[in-house]
């Protein structure tokens, strides 16, 4: 159709019949005038949208579940993140569980030597002041800390106060190479000087260089005039080699520290000496020897009967000392018939 004026009052004009139509149907309702001419369009074109509607279909439902899959991937998703959250809350949890149990462990230690101590939290390792093995705590001079005062854990020696700042501090760790600590030997009284030597078990010169030490032997702090930098008796560690003393005036031991100087976290800066030494009270026990098993012996021997036959007749006994006697029972007979 060519674009005349003809052709676009013709346009109009059957928009606006349009318009009307619609407007009629609409206010007729059920009885709309075009009722019928509507059911009469459906029963001629309804086949052909039926089969439209067939060939499309597939892609509709293909859209669907691609806007369906969308959503149950955000919902995958958002499960996801609460199971994160919910993981990260539980290893909270786990990791409070864990601090409780430090600070307790640090508490009945500075409770068995009595030592007035003050908690800590372990906020950064390798301070600026050039040492090699050093971190820093949340407690400094506001809360009463001063330079070269103990500190500890749970665990034993963790090393000395260096630095100290309004709310930090910086801690010098008991394995650093320029740290070094009076010891005491446990039982024998030995005495000695141990040396960080970073991560490698420390080093300690006894002052007997004929000092009888085996490993195992445990070691604790000798002290220090007035309880600084050193209070006594917090452990130190456990020996685990011996050098020959090769008759020197001294011997040089090693010794693996109770403190894990990488795991640090809870710590206790010792802001009161005990008022007498504690010695070996620190020192956790020993597990007791495990209990000898007694050892059962059972003799036999041939005896002559009535008729003709053999009797035994058994020698039973049990002991725990391994040589065959028992200390309670040790002629006990049982005749075995």
């Amino acid at each position: 159709m060519r674009d005349t004026r003809e052709s676009r009052l013709l346009l109009v004009l059957l928009i606006a019949i349009a318009f009307a139509l619609i407007t009629v149907d609409i206010r007729g309702g059920e009885e709309s005038p075009v009722d019928g001419a509507r059911q009469a369009a459906a029963t001629v074109f309804g086949p052909v949208e039926k089969s439209v509607a067939t060939a499309v279909d597939p892609i509709g439902n293909a859209i669907g579940a691609v806007r369906d899959s969308g959503e149950r991937h955000d919902r995958i998703s958002e499960l996801e993140r609460e199971n994160a959250a919910l993981k990260q809350r539980l290893g909270s949890d786990d990791r409070n569980r864990s601090r409780v149990r430090e600070l307790d462990t640090m508490l009945k230690k500075a409770g068995a030597g009595q030592y007035g101590i003050k908690g800590a939290e372990v906020i950064a390792i390798g301070a600026a002041q050039g040492f090699s093995w050093t971190v820093t705590i949340d407690i400094g001079s506001n809360d009463g800390i001063k330079r070269d005062m103990t500190v500890l854990n749970g665990d034993g020696l963790v090393g000395r106060v260096t630095t100290v700042g309004p709310n930090t501090s910086t801690v010098l760790l008991a394995n650093d190479p320029d740290f070094t600590v009076g010891t005491r030997m446990e039982k024998t009284d030995e005495l000695g000087f141990a040396t960080g030597q970073g991560d490698r078990p420390l080093s300690v010169q006894l002052l007997n260089g004929k000092a009888k030490v085996k490993n195992g032997d445990r070691l604790v702090t000798f002290g220090s005039q007035g309880g600084k930098p050193f209070v006594p008796g917090v452990p130190v560690g456990e020996v685990v080699r011996v050098d020959p003393s090769g008759g020197s005036l001294t011997r040089n031991i090693y010794v693996r520290p109770f403190v894990g100087f990488t795991q640090l976290d809870i710590v206790g800066v010792v802001v009161q000496a005990p008022r007498s030494d504690p010695r070996d009270t620190v020192l956790p026990s020993k597990p007791a020897a495990p209990k000898p098993t007694p050892t059962v012996t059972v003799t036999v021997t041939p005896s002559p009967n009535g008729d003709g036959g053999e009797e035994a007749q058994g020698n039973v006994g049990a002991t725990a000392d391994g040589n065959g006697q028992d200390p309670d029972n040790a002629g006990g007979q049982n005749d075995v018939e």
